[in-house]
């Protein structure tokens, strides 16, 4: 019912002997199995041979279903009812999700996504008490009593990875997973969901169709406020950048917003306010004149963003966070090693972002260069290494994803160091947990976020040491793992090795900035509860450092 089929050549025939086909997928062997019941024995693979693959494994399903309707039926009755039981029964009878969240409107992208799977949710007519908790009108309860209860565990509760015989080899290494070791969304997404050990009794009413939210409007005498803990909020912005509005930030908390929070100038169209206000679910709420009087505020300008792409392809990391650009409408251009080798780049750019790469594959490229015609081969080499740094250094923000910190580590002289570079295994492990983070949310390049999050951490994620010396007050880090009690839900060994180091690290390097992102803040533009780490560093930063 899910297939994967890769390894083509699009326009070049490619032809498979049968000692080249090897156990993968975590599959040891090549060999007929239940997970593998039809291996293919080689020859030639093209792309209609992938084609050919894909038709047989959407109507074999059908097929199957369609000779054992009644078996197939009953036993999708009898799942569902033994679920069911199994909801009614287990120690967590449903997840409460409260009204008051840090950004409700990423709460309810969330609800969403659970309302499209098929999960039944209600939602609270009126405020109730529940386990010694008040939660406000609005609020959601997700049931364990329903046919989806193994998908709403996982989704929805904190879980952990196996640690035993079948995720460890014979020397006691983990063993990579083939993916993620957690799923769950309410932590990836920054949303606050609360498990119960009892059925909730209260004035509930199921959810019928998507949540489809609608921001008021009220303008002020000085304009409008924009609330910065909405991811949605940027996408607001930028929208009205594009309209020609007047956008400034609050640097401190004033009376009437908060630090952080964007402040929209009384000029702009009423229309365009209340168009933007209604794609977007965001608030405008009135800024009187007299909030602007002698607290820090500073304009904002729509930035010039160009985000790195290589050829040879494989960096989905690059793919996600377009993605995840393009959704909330930033403006931005992507660039390739022709654009970083004409130099003088801070004249077209204010910021460059590296999604998560090997440092060898964007300076030097692949290590097969007839693979490709000369036009088409990646590594900006030495000369764009020096024109990134200048870059930096005559004003510009570069974004490091991840791996791609192994750039700025090596080349731009910054005074920090990946401490887990190099270690692996029982020494340390997170392939896709998600990990508790200390934020200092009062840095301009993490407004709106709470002090308290949770990274995504994958493979090839780093984590820094400051290095001390002259230049170690260049250093500010923006986010921090805590000292004990990281992980949140998946599998983490070696904790201590983590504890207390920077999980984001700012360097300030000439008049410019380097925002290291040790783990994937928009990772599958899943990750809604890191994407400010990201946002921030798009929007211009105050004049002071």
């Amino acid at each position: 019912m899910l297939t994967e089929s890769a390894s083509a050549r699009l326009a070049t025939p490619l032809y498979v002997h049968p000692d080249q086909l090897v156990g993968s997928r975590q599959l040891p062997e090549y060999e007929m199995q239940t997970t593998f019941p039809n291996p293919w024995e080689g020859g030639w693979w093209r792309v209609r041979d992938i084609v050919d693959r894909q038709v047989v494994a959407t109507f074999s399903p059908l097929e199957i279903a369609a000779k054992n309707r009644e078996t197939v039926l009953r036993n999708a009755f009898n799942k569902a009812n033994r679920q069911t039981e199994r909801g009614k029964e287990g120690e967590t009878k449903a997840f409460i999700i409260p009204a008051e969240q840090h950004d409700p409107l990423t709460m309810q992208k969330m609800v969403n996504k659970l309302f499209l799977q098929g999960i039944t949710i209600d939602q609270a007519s009126r405020e109730f008490e529940h386990e010694g908790r008040v939660y406000g009108e609005g609020s959601y309860v997700v049931s364990l009593a329903q046919p989806k209860r193994g998908v709403i565990r996982w989704l929805l509760g904190k879980t952990y990875y196996p640690d035993n015989s079948y995720t460890r080899d014979r020397d006691g290494n983990p063993i990579r997973p083939y993916d993620m070791t957690t799923d769950n969304i309410s932590e990836f997404m920054g949303v606050r969901v609360d498990p119960v050990s009892t059925a909730v009794v209260a004035p509930l009413t199921t959810v019928s169709s998507e949540i489809n939210p609608v921001g008021d409007v009220a303008e002020g005498a000085g304009g409008y406020v924009l609330d910065t803990q909405l991811n949605d909020s940027f996408e607001a912005v930028n929208r009205l950048f594009v309209a020609g509005a007047t956008v400034s930030r609050a640097r401190t908390d004033g009376s009437d917003f908060q630090m952080g929070d964007f402040l929209v100038g009384s000029g702009v169209d009423i229309e365009v306010v209340r168009e933007i206000a209604e794609e977007t679910g965001v608030n405008f709420a009135p800024l009187p004149a007299a909030a602007l009087d002698g607290t820090g505020v500073y304009p904002l300008s729509q930035q010039r963003i160009g985000m790195f792409q290589r050829y040879y392809g494989g960096n989905m990391d690059e793919g996600w966070t377009r993605l995840l650009l393009e959704d909330f409408e930033f403006q931005y251009t992507t660039i390739m090693d022709e654009e970083i080798l004409r130099g003088d780049l801070h004249e077209r750019w204010d910021v460059i972002i590296l999604p998560s790469d090997s440092r060898e594959m964007m300076v030097d490229g692949s290590d097969d260069p007839e693979a490709a015609p000369p036009a088409y081969r990646s590594g900006f080499g030495q000369a764009g290494i020096t024109a990134l740094d200048e870059f930096v250094h005559n004003g510009g923000m570069l974004v490091t994803f991840s791996e791609a910190g192994d750039l700025a580590l090596e080349d731009l002289d910054v005074p920090v160091s990946n401490h887990v570079e190099g270690l692996w295994g029982r020494d340390f492990w997170a392939p896709g947990a998600t990990l508790r983070i200390n934020v200092d949310n009062e840095h301009p390049l993490a407004f709106g976020m709470p002090d308290r999050a949770l990274a995504a951490f994958l493979a090839g994620g780093q984590v820094y040491d400051t290095r001390a010396g002259a230049y170690s007050s260049d250093v500010h880090r923006l986010a921090t793992y805590p000292e004990r009690d990281i992980l949140e839900s998946g599998w983490l060994l070696g904790e201590q090795t983590i504890a207390e180091r920077a999980a984001v690290a700012v360097i300030n390097k000439g008049e410019g900035t380097i925002l290291m992102l040790g783990f994937r803040t928009q990772h599958r533009a899943q990750t809604h509860g890191t994407y400010k780490l990201l946002f921030n560093a798009l929007m211009e930063q105050p004049t002071e450092r």
